[in-house]
């Protein structure tokens, strides 16, 4: 038996979460999505004692539930907003202005001025064009501006290329954002969402360090924030450190370059902070092999990547999957239900399964509170959007 046959449930919940999970579940047919708004309770208050410098602001896109939101707008959370709808849904729930920021470097120019005329004053951004529409349709807004980032090697899900600059770049757009009457406020990155490399962190800080430093000196501008985006991991199957780890590392490469004078700082978890509430219940719909002498079964199941686990493609992610059955395991390929033959979620990293799996059984796929009812389709194939509950 290898190590992808042998998920101990254990290491994920403790006893009591799960048996309250699954007993909410054995009363809804598959597939959904149940979260357990009290393991999001604590990790929100985790992340606090461990970032007590840091203002949090949840990364909505993560999971946007109003459940989530009122209960992390009740603990005290800001909010990193990526659209007018994602803003709407937020200020619904009488979240103030000044708790949220325009995190989204891509954005029409109409969508700056909507936020303006509720109140938002801080946006990102990573392009000349993007930052004379803000001063246009923003002005005298704080900026700050996303830097490119070399993590991207070590993280499960990369988001660099598509998003920031360089450091020269973000230089002159600090300058020319003051040039133009809005307020050069602080330098963003994100080394990647599931970093498991805390170095990751040093380096991005380290080109932080040189903008701060050549702005003041050179141009008489004084940076005040540091976003130091999202990126903490959740507990999937490749092991990780603990935050408190990541914490006390980050926080020493902090002091290293800015000494006991901390800028404001801003964290933008999402991930970590719902992944490991969630459990996503499926059916297996049918077991088969390819031919007489197939190795492998194919394990056919009633979500997919089109209902909500789009972060297996190219296996980038890998949930815990969980089953009721046990005794000998097999490697088996894992699809979904849809007629589209990139639906496939696990086919070189093989997962094991039990041999006596059958039809109907149910697949529990742990740690996917995150990215899962977001990335579900409207109406793929005909199936609905992926169902969720909040207990």
């Amino acid at each position: 038996m290898n190590e992808h046959q042998s998920i101990q449930v254990t290491d994920y919940y403790d006893a009591d979460t799960f048996k309250r999970i699954k007993a909410f579940a054995d009363t809804k047919e598959t597939p959904f999505l149940v979260v357990d708004t009290a393991t999001i309770d604590h990790h929100y208050s985790e992340l606090v004692d461990n970032f007590p410098y840091a203002k949090v602001y949840y990364a909505v896109k993560a999971n946007p539930a109003p459940e989530v939101l009122t209960l992390l707008r009740d603990k005290g959370s800001n909010f990193d907003i990526a659209s007018i709808y994602e803003l709407d849904k937020v200020m619904a729930l009488d979240v103030s202005p000044d708790r949220i920021s325009y995190g989204n470097t891509i954005k029409k120019a109409k969508d700056i001025r909507y936020f303006y005329e509720r109140g938002v004053r801080l946006f990102a951004t990573d392009s000349e064009a993007d930052l004379r529409n803000i001063a246009k349709a923003a002005p005298g807004s704080k900026i700050y501006v996303r830097i490119l980032t070399e993590g991207t090697q070590t993280a499960d899900w990369p988001l660099s290329r598509k998003f920031g600059c360089h450091t020269d770049m973000a230089m002159d757009l600090l300058i020319l954002a003051r040039d133009l009457g809005l307020v050069p406020y602080g330098v963003s990155f994100h080394v990647g969402s599931q970093q498991r490399e805390i170095g990751a962190w040093d380096a991005a800080l380290g080109n932080v360090k040189v903008i701060f430093d050549r702005l003041r000196e050179e141009d008489g501008i004084e940076l005040k924030m540091i976003n130091m985006g999202g990126g903490f991991p959740a507990n999937y199957m490749t092991r990780t450190n603990e935050l408190g780890t990541y914490a006390e590392e980050i926080e020493r490469f902090i002091r290293e370059d800015f000494g006991d004078e901390f800028p404001e700082i801003i964290i933008e978890p999402g991930r970590s902070l719902i992944a490991n509430a969630g459990i996503l219940v499926s059916e297996v719909v049918l077991i088969s092999r390819k031919s007489r002498t197939g190795l492998h079964r194919w394990v056919f199941t009633d979500v997919g990547k089109f209902s909500g686990l789009i972060e297996t493609l190219d296996e980038s992610i890998k949930f815990p999957i969980y089953t009721e059955k046990t005794g000998e395991c097999e490697d088996v390929v894992i699809a979904g239900p849809t007629c589209d033959s990139a639906d496939i979620m696990y086919e070189h990293y093989k997962y094991g399964l039990p041999l006596n799996l059958a039809m109907g059984d149910r697949m529990y796929w742990l740690t996917t509170g995150a990215y899962t009812t977001t990335y579900s389709a409207v109406c793929f194939n005909g199936f609905p959007p992926l169902q969720d509950y909040y207990i």
